[in-house]
């Protein structure tokens, strides 16, 4: 979820953002990434700690995993001490290694070890990873480095080869639809079962998404339901995106025209949103083989053109052009 999104959720509700209220305390309290638990959980018991890369989409538990694994070492009295997190989107230069991070790994607040989390580590420049390999090499024997980051392929090799590598994949729908149910118990709401399985929809795995949506659709009345959750969310339902496609396909363009401008006009949805969904989507339609291999290439152009600075609006409406105009 944007950061619009967050603060939407928390200024409407005038309450703790439930991210952070409902935030797993533990590795155990973690959904979604049971095998990822059991082997961080080992280390711990072993108390042999590595370097660790986590990997991954947004909202799958890598910050949390990783403060987790602080608060199991070093107790909760006395896990921030010596726990440094930095976001590297924010601080990406060659100075914060540095210094920050240099400053914290020199000084020692008893144990064995502390702990430096360096968050979105795929956005620190190429001169601060050779120096952040340096700098773990130097203080390996006082600090261990947790890296999180969406790509890990932008990570280069000699920081890699000195972690443990994660790759903590998108949240089963199981898995987000039990957070909800027991976040929304907790807060005494009422959620449906459509209200549920349209968090699950929207969140696509992200369990930060799925938790903030849920804040902001219990302040629009007393029951959750589908269309509190597609309205806080400004997600299209899957079946206006299926009605939409198999229009174009069918040759009735007018149509699917009209669908695409009520979820670009009326819904607000983004043009990178619609085409996130119908990617999401292509293969859960009653389309035959020939007709989603189409799509697909169709969706993959607009997708290229929308990120290089095209008009949504129009990339989206020749991609539906382009499919009615299909034998």
């Amino acid at each position: 979820m944007s950061e619009a999104d967050e603060q939407t959720a928390a200024t409407a509700t005038g309450r703790a953002i439930w991210i952070e209220k409902y935030r797993p305390q533990s590795l155990d309290d973690i959904h979604g990434q049971e095998e990822i638990v059991e082997r961080l959980q080992s280390y711990i018991e072993q108390d042999d700690i590595p370097h660790l890369l986590f990997g991954g989409p947004a909202g799958t538990g890598k910050t949390t995993a990783a403060t987790a694994i602080a608060r199991q070492v070093y107790g909760e009295d006395n896990w921030r001490g010596n726990f440094l997190e930095l976001n590297a989107s924010d601080q990406r230069g060659i100075d914060v290694v540095r210094d920050r991070i240099k400053g914290f790994a020199r000084s020692s607040f008893g144990g064995d070890f502390r702990i430096v989390f360096l968050d979105e580590a795929d956005s620190l420049t190429d001169d601060a990873q050779a120096a952040l390999r340096r700098t773990m090499e130097q203080f390996s024997d006082n600090t261990r480095f947790i890296l999180s980051c969406n790509y890990s392929s932008k990570i280069i090799d000699p920081i890699q080869s000195r972690c443990a590598v994660f790759r903590f994949s998108p949240l089963s729908d199981e898995a987000v639809a039990a957070q909800t149910r027991e976040i929304a118990a907790a807060e005494g709401i009422e959620v449906t079962d459509a209200g549920v399985d349209a968090l699950v929809y929207a969140a696509d795995g992200d369990m930060r998404r799925a938790i903030n949506s849920l804040q902001a659709a219990a302040t629009t009345g007393d029951v959750v339901d589908e269309e509190a959750v597609y309205a806080i969310t400004a997600t299209a339902r899957p079946e206006e995106i299926e009605s939409m496609v198999t229009n174009a396909l069918e040759g009735d363009f007018s149509r699917a025209r009209a669908t695409l401008d009520t979820l670009l006009t009326e819904t607000g949805m983004a043009g990178g949103d619609v085409i996130d969904q119908l990617h999401r989507s292509v293969w859960e339609f009653d389309l035959s083989e020939r007709e989603a291999v189409a799509l697909m290439e169709r969706i993959g152009e607009a997708d290229y053109r929308i990120a290089e600075g095209a008009n949504e609006q129009v990339q989206l409406e020749s991609l539906l052009a382009s499919l009615s105009l299909e034998e």
